[in-house]
């Protein structure tokens, strides 16, 4: 799925009304149908509500919903401040809804006429998508009393006050959602985390824009979905052999860090790769054995850390990840770079590689091209530099990706993949269980195994992002719950989380 700019979405609007074609009320018509279906779906007509309309074309959605529920029998209270003139759709919907005898449309004079029943479900049809500046005097009056009527609020289009591209640092003068109802896509700000407060649960509505826009509107940002990563998973073929499916190394763990070997290895194993060896300490070997006897082991010159790695053998594995639990020693670091001067194929860098070519910065410059680095928030501060907000890094991520001609991996609810092109994708999956220690560790072994099974650099990551975090999701589903989600439940899943994206995918002829 897409997620275009609020100026392309604008271009969209007219493009369909244009070439369906349809009249700008008519469309205007159809998302709020798709909105007060949505409501009728999820609230009866035993509540209240109360809608809260602007000027714009939002407050024409407000005025739409306000007569569609009135006609499906819910009691609706319509407020509405006139300081402007309305847009042509809005004074017709407001006409429409005026016109009917038993409408209660009460308008906003000042201050002290905003009085909103805390027992009535709020629809904030103030602003949607269009603002672009703080909102002041009555407006910023109206979203306070929004927010303090301490009751479910539903925003329509973008929660009034949020900018839709960019950071809103005005947070005192947004309107805090329960539910934000979009139209056809996400907005870029329902993926910064520090917009969660704001936009609540976010549903994304369709109503028929016209997708032919987009062949000559490129947007490079994305949100995968399972029919995304449906049309990415292969199929094992029936004559395979552990050889069709390749030869992975793993370098990872340290003395006292074994689970991260472990964790590693185990994920990299459950999601289909031939043969997996791993590189590590000798004190820590018997530990990767015992656990997962199915893993090869070269043992390091170091008893406790990892010192060297066999580089005259490096062409033999298609992929090589390095990171999870390995410390940041000088002898390691040594040894992760002569693993860059030595091996041609893209690296993943987990963890501690970060680290240390976080504090070894001239490295980046020689990392193998598409090369896949998966750090968190703090390690991708490092690596590039301290961020305020989440909109400024997930620039210098789309710049990190271009610059190093790497994939760049930002873990996180909605992780975000960078590639060297410029685009990212949002992934879809995941749930607040991944937030523990070893999920990282999880997501390096799948990527690792799926990029030694031949898929492309961008394919492998964005494929095992999003099954980490449906893995995940099945667990909550099944088993678990977000506060007892460990790694190994997660791994204990992947199976299921593979069934699911194929049982989808079948097809009854």
């Amino acid at each position: 799925m897409l997620i275009p700019s609020i100026k392309q979405i604008r271009n969209l609007d007219a493009f369909t009304i244009e070439n369906e074609p349809i009249a700008s009320i008519d469309l205007m018509e159809r998302a709020a149908k798709a909105c007060s279906d949505w409501i009728i779906q999820n609230f009866s007509n035993e509540f209240e509500f109360t809608i809260i309309c602007g000027n714009g074309n939002n407050g024409g959605d407000g005025f739409a919903i306000a007569r569609q529920l009135m006609d499906a029998g819910y009691n609706i209270n319509t407020f509405y401040y006139s300081s402007s003139t309305q847009s042509i759709d809005c004074k017709a919907n407001f006409d429409k809804l005026s016109a009917i005898s038993t409408s209660k449309i009460i308008e906003i004079t000042d201050e002290t006429s905003i009085k909103f029943n805390s027992k009535s479900i709020i629809i904030d049809a103030l602003f949607g998508s269009g603002l672009n500046k703080k909102p002041e005097g009555i407006f910023a009056s109206i979203i306070k009393a929004i927010n303090e009527a301490n009751t479910i609020v539903i925003s329509i289009d973008v929660p009034s006050g949020l900018y839709a591209d960019q950071t809103s640092e005005h947070v005192e003068t947004i309107v805090k959602a329960s539910y934000t109802l979009s139209f056809e896509f996400p907005k870029l700000a329902f993926l910064m985390p520090e917009n969660q407060y704001f936009v609540g649960e976010w549903k994304i509505l369709p109503i028929k824009l016209l997708p032919n826009f987009f062949k000559n509107e490129p947007t490079p940002n994305h949100f995968s979905l399972l029919a995304d990563i449906k049309s990415i998973l292969k199929n094992r073929e029936k004559f395979a052999h552990k050889g069709t499916f390749g030869k992975a190394l793993l370098v990872a763990g340290k003395y006292g860090m074994a689970g991260a070997a472990v964790l590693a290895s185990k994920s990299c194993l459950k999601s289909g790769v031939g043969l997996l060896f791993v590189h590590l300490p000798k004190s820590i070997a018997q530990i990767i054995q015992i656990s997962n006897p199915e893993a090869i082991i070269s043992f390091d010159a170091e008893e406790d850390i990892v010192s060297s790695i066999p580089y005259q053998n490096l062409q033999q594995y298609h992929a090589i990840a390095i990171g999870p639990g390995i410390g940041t020693n000088e002898k390691t670091a040594t040894a992760l770079k002569m693993l860059i001067q030595n091996y041609n194929s893209p690296i993943i860098f987990d963890a501690d590689a970060i680290n240390i070519l976080s504090e070894n910065k001239t490295w980046l410059e020689f990392i193998p091209k598409y090369s896949i680095f998966t750090p968190h928030v703090k390690e991708f501060d490092r690596l590039t530099q301290n961020h305020d907000d989440s909109f400024s890094r997930l620039e210098s991520l789309k710049q990190f990706a271009i610059k190093y001609r790497c994939i760049c991996v930002l873990k996180g609810a909605h992780t975000a993949i960078a590639l060297p092109n410029g685009e990212i994708y949002f992934n879809s999956t995941g749930n607040s269980g991944l937030a523990t220690g070893g999920s990282g560790d999880l997501l390096t072994g799948i990527i690792l195994s799926f990029l030694a099974q031949s898929y492309s650099p961008d394919k492998a990551t964005v494929l095992g992002v999003y099954i980490h975090g449906l893995a995940a999701d099945i667990a909550i589903d099944k088993d678990e719950s977000p506060e007892s989600l460990l790694p190994t439940d997660v791994i204990s899943h992947l199976g299921r989380a593979f069934n699911f994206i194929r049982e989808i995918d079948t097809t009854i002829h």
